[in-house]
């Protein structure tokens, strides 16, 4: 099968997206299929300085097309963007032609993406990961309709777990049933478990997006509390890396926290097995691919109970879970494996075992190939209205970068 992936934006050091593209279109390519990617991407100085941005490195076996998001870099312009995408699905399709049309992001990928569908003919998976689900369409109007018509027309639309199904369901109305649910994946024989760590203190990490949405600035404050031998690492960049910088500071940490900057993806491995303890104090997630990675490591998790977290993690079994935004009990969670070695390694083990059985990329990606299979001969979505009201008064026009 031909396939055409449309990815949001491609910047590996930092994206779960970006990751997850990676390894399901390495995978597929396995499994026979030819596959071209579309990728956006940030060129100006101040997306490469938040995102690592830049055009999308090769993935092996895929033909790589970068388009930089010029509408997005000049006045939150998403409909430039579109245009551009929806031309350029058709002049790829036009040169080879493609069996299935597969976005990730409802907003503004997905929504090219389904006209594409449209005006091809072509079936579209959508695939909703993040921010799609969690706020886009609370914005505008015109961003509330594009994802209630994706979400309504597109021939699959796949979603992480149930926790993030409901919420989309309870915010946007689409049935329940329009969902397919697809894990997030984790690559188990790049991220294993390292040797025994030093004697010492015990390493703490952060690792992912450096955004106050993701928890940066609560870890910062649980770890102001803490007591004992520790050391802590916040390893990403993002839109919060210099409040997460002055909040350090101000905290007196700066001799026991260390800010690591931009991390290249090959090196990500070696800086989970360099920790005992990950903390994702998150408040929602699509699926968290940093969570399946340090619990694949072999680190002991503690994150909370938030959307996309608790269809992965159990509190007390593979990790320990308390409320988004509640500082006093991340800090009690953290001393707890600060304080224990063994219940660290028993919520390690339990990780690593469930990473193994349920997480693995060759089982989600054929989960995938088989949705792609199921409506290949649907002939496209049905049809919708592509025009859209314009509301210029969206908040992300004005931050475009964090839609």
């Amino acid at each position: 099968m031909k396939i055409c992936f449309v990815s949001r934006r491609f910047f590996p050091a930092i994206s779960g997206m970006s990751i997850y593209a990676a390894n399901l279109l390495r995978e597929l390519v396995a499994l026979g299929h030819d596959v071209t990617m579309i990728s956006q991407y940030r060129g100006d100085a101040f997306g490469r300085g938040v995102y690592g941005g830049g055009p999308p490195p090769d993935v092996p076996g895929v033909r790589v097309v970068g388009m930089e998001q010029i509408g997005e870099q000049s006045g939150g312009d998403f409909e430039r963007d579109i245009e551009a995408l929806v031309a350029k699905i058709e002049a790829e399709h036009d040169a080879a032609p493609f069996d299935m049309l597969h976005a990730q992001y409802g907003y503004p990928t997905g929504w090219a993406t389904m006209i594409a569908g449209q005006l091809l003919g072509l079936p579209v998976v959508v695939s909703i990961q993040g921010g799609d689900g969690h706020w886009v369409g609370s914005c505008c109007e015109t961003h509330r309709l594009a994802m209630v018509r994706v979400l309504d027309h597109a021939d699959a639309v796949l979603i992480g777990g149930t926790s993030f199904a409901q919420e989309v369901h309870e915010r946007l109305g689409t049935p329940i049933g329009r969902f397919t649910i697809v894990p997030g994946a984790v690559d188990t024989a790049r991220f294993t478990p390292g040797g025994r760590l030093a004697d010492g203190p015990v390493p703490i990490l952060y690792h992912g997006r450096v955004d106050r949405r993701k928890g940066v600035l609560d870890f910062v404050a649980a770890c102001a509390r803490l007591s004992g031998e520790w050391r802590a690492t916040i390893s990403g960049i993002g839109p919060d890396l210099e409040p997460a910088r002055l909040t350090v500071a101000d905290a007196g940490l700066q001799g026991r926290i260390m800010l690591t900057g931009y991390a290249e993806y090959a090196d990500v491995p070696a800086i989970y097995r360099q920790h005992a303890i990950f903390a994702s104090p998150t408040y929602a997630e699509g699926f968290s691919n940093t969570i399946l990675e340090a619990m694949a490591s072999g680190l002991a998790v503690v994150s909370c109970h938030a959307v996309g977290v608790s269809d992965c993690l159990r509190d007390g079994e593979n990790g320990l879970l308390v409320q988004p935004g509640d500082i006093g009990a991340q800090a009690a969670a953290l001393q707890r494996l600060i304080d224990d070695p063994a219940e660290r390694r028993r919520l390690a083990d339990s990780a690593i075992a469930e990473c193994r059985a349920t997480y693995g990329w060759d089982i989600v990606a054929r989960e995938i190939a088989g949705v792609y299979a199921a409506v290949a001969d649907g002939g496209g979505p049905a049809l919708f209205e592509t025009n859209l009201p314009l509301d210029p008064a969206c908040r992300f026009r004005a931050e475009p970068h964090l839609l």
